[in-house]
């Protein structure tokens, strides 16, 4: 059995003002029925670290059914895991009954398949229940009833020293759930830890496993680990890891040759979307997802143009091999493969400036986005960045001046253009007024 410490108020910097006020309300209610309740996880990992959470999480001894009769805004989830959430308008606090460790011809409903746990609702103690996570940093438990921290498997020195450790065999939790070497580089890059030797060993190993988890759960650990403000550095620890070509196969393909180019571009979607969401601003998995898979869709499409193939079934093809091939991985829905592929399909047409062409792709819908593609691919050529430079240039003119200074068949390339959308438009002749006449009205 793990060996208890409990670090009492004033031995750690954990404040209830710091702890969501549904949390709090969560928490008091099923003390107050006689139920043990502890906040738990990354919550607790995180306010430790000084951090603020986004996401509070209850551990309890009452089972869901008695947590759904103390709340009447709670509901029941889940098969594989049975949770109850319960709901304060937008926010979800999510509570879990302490897990067990009965073996799975035992009392309870669990079932493994090939060493994965595919349902575990299993109720234990708080003691086998930390045992049952996966991070020594997430097995920790801030107790309402005196405000302690309850730590039972060295979870707080792990914090201390900057180190992710699992809980038990690696090998054995990670043919549990292979989703949990994911986990680890994401924690690793959020935290900005580094993963314990005994914890990274299995990666080359067992990386494969995590060709058989479900593609809709491994697109939800994407958003997790690109589009939550560490974007940049989950990339790179993935890569570092051995697991980028298990979750993005293309990707690590296109990248394996060396390209530079590519690697800028990949790298500064991912900085700037790791920046608009520290400002606040609004992320879209569509774009970066994009991203990620250019190398790809660029190179097929150009090899198709040039065995004959027509520029946008080229591209079209190119698309749609790309993207099914990665949604086998990643289930990405189809409402952002859709953008995505616009997003593809508009870059050549960047390199047409005819008027008409021009005019046209300037009122597209996904205009901006694909403009903003374009700019991420500056370090592919001279060409390129000085094309990015046309259209910045080009969007920000009068819609008459712009189609008065292109030409309305083939155009000329880089500067001549540039020069042409520069000039300033005719000065309009000031009408002669007539002899006698009046200004203003009468």
């Amino acid at each position: 059995m793990p060996a208890l410490r409990i670090i009492p108020r004033d031995q750690h910097v954990i404040s209830r003002k710091n702890i969501s006020k549904a949390a709090l309300r969560v928490l008091y209610r099923l003390n107050e029925a006689g139920y043990d309740a502890y906040l738990v996880g990354g919550a607790v990992r995180d306010l430790l670290l000084g951090g603020h959470p986004k996401d509070f999480d209850v551990a309890t001894s009452a089972t869901p059914d008695e947590v759904k009769k103390l709340f009447r805004n709670c509901r029941l989830i889940g098969r594989r895991f049975r949770l109850a959430h319960v709901v304060f308008g937008p926010e979800i606090i999510e509570v879990a009954t302490f897990r067990g460790t009965g073996e799975e011809d035992g009392e309870g409903d669990r079932h493994i398949v090939d060493g994965r746990i595919v349902r575990d609702n299993v109720w234990g103690t708080i003691e086998e229940d930390a045992v049952r996570r996966d991070f020594r940093v997430n097995a920790m438990y801030y107790d309402i009833s005196d405000f302690s921290v309850r730590d039972y498997v060295g979870g707080m020195q792990d914090v201390q020293d900057k180190v992710l450790r699992l809980i038990g065999d690696p090998v054995t939790r990670y043919r549990e759930d292979p989703v949990r070497m994911l986990r680890a580089a994401r924690l690793a890059a959020k935290l900005d830890f580094r993963i314990d030797e005994a914890a990274a060993a299995p990666f080359e190993s067992l990386g494969p496993l995590l060709t058989e988890a479900a593609p809709a759960r491994l697109f939800d650990e994407s958003l997790k680990l690109f589009l939550a403000g560490h974007g940049l550095k989950s990339f790179r620890m993935l890569e570092q890891c051995g697991l980028l070509r298990f979750l993005f196969p293309s990707t690590a393909r296109a990248l394996k040759g060396g390209d530079r180019a590519l690697r800028a571009l990949v790298e500064r979607g991912l900085a700037n979307t790791d920046a608009r969401v520290a400002e606040g601003k609004s992320v879209t998995p569509a774009f970066l997802f994009a991203v990620l898979l250019w190398g790809e869709v660029r190179d097929r499409a150009l090899d198709l143009v040039a065995g004959g193939l027509d520029m946008s079934e080229a591209w079209a093809r190119a698309a749609a091999h790309v993207v099914g091939e990665q949604c086998q991985r990643v289930a990405i829905p189809r409402r952002f493969t859709l953008t995505m592929e616009e997003i593809w399909a508009l870059q050549p047409r960047f390199e047409q400036v005819q008027r008409k062409r021009v005019l046209r792709l300037l009122a597209q819908p996904r205009f901006r986005a694909a403009f903003d593609f374009l700019l991420l691919r500056a370090e592919e050529s001279p060409a390129i960045r000085e094309l990015g430079l046309w259209w910045d240039h080009a969007q920000q003119l009068p819609v008459d001046v712009l189609a008065a200074a292109l030409p309305a068949g083939s155009a000329a390339q880089g500067t001549d253009l540039v020069a042409a959308t520069s000039a300033r438009p005719p000065r309009k002749r000031r009408r002669r007024r007539k002899p006698g006449g009046h200004s203003g009205s009468a």
